[in-house]
């Protein structure tokens, strides 16, 4: 059985995609908070990188991405993950709608995907211990973060299309050379 060098290549540049993106969101992206609220960048990555290659491979990031997060950050092993997965998921069934050329698409559902992730967190973090503040928590967290990722997702968006592009012409060169 023959190895396809390519999926493996592939596979690292996501591993190390999700921790260069783990790291900065955790230590550069600490500094640079506005009001509290700090870019999702996992959630970018996540987003990304599901309707731009499909569900299996939104799936695998966001797994990772969440387990990361839940190995940090959650009260119980599993929910990060469970969350970034299903955001993965739902962004891989836009990918047959992905045009590189399209920025629109790409903002909108990583909008989406914050604005449901922040509502997935409301419900489980806050209304579940009877904190009512929905409002407040709304226009205080969940759009602020909403706009900080979007503003840092018009600058990353393009870089991981980039990477894409060069992964792809590159895979392209070597599949010519060896035929």
């Amino acid at each position: 059985m023959r190895i396809n060098k390519w999926k493996i290549k592939r596979c690292i540049y996501d591993i190390l995609a999700i921790f260069i993106f783990y790291l900065l969101q955790c230590t550069v992206f600490s500094f640079l908070e506005l009001a509290n609220i700090r870019p999702n960048l996992l959630l970018i990555l996540t987003a990304t990188l599901g309707f731009m290659c499909g569900q299996k491979k939104g799936m695998f990031i966001g797994f990772f991405s969440g387990l990361l997060l839940d190995i940090q950050f959650g009260s119980f092993l599993g929910f990060y993950a469970f969350v970034y997965l299903v955001i993965g998921y739902v962004n891989g069934m836009f990918y047959k709608n992905f045009y590189e050329e399209d920025f629109k698409l790409p903002l909108i559902l990583i909008s989406g995907s914050e604005l449901i992730y922040g509502h997935i967190i409301y419900l489980s973090m806050f209304l579940l211990r009877s904190d009512f503040h929905y409002s407040y928590y709304l226009s205080h967290t969940i759009m602020q973060e909403l706009v900080y990722t979007v503003l840092i997702a018009l600058v990353i968006y393009p870089l991981l299309l980039y990477v894409k592009q060069k992964l792809e012409i590159e895979e392209k060169r070597s599949a010519d050379r060896s035929v």
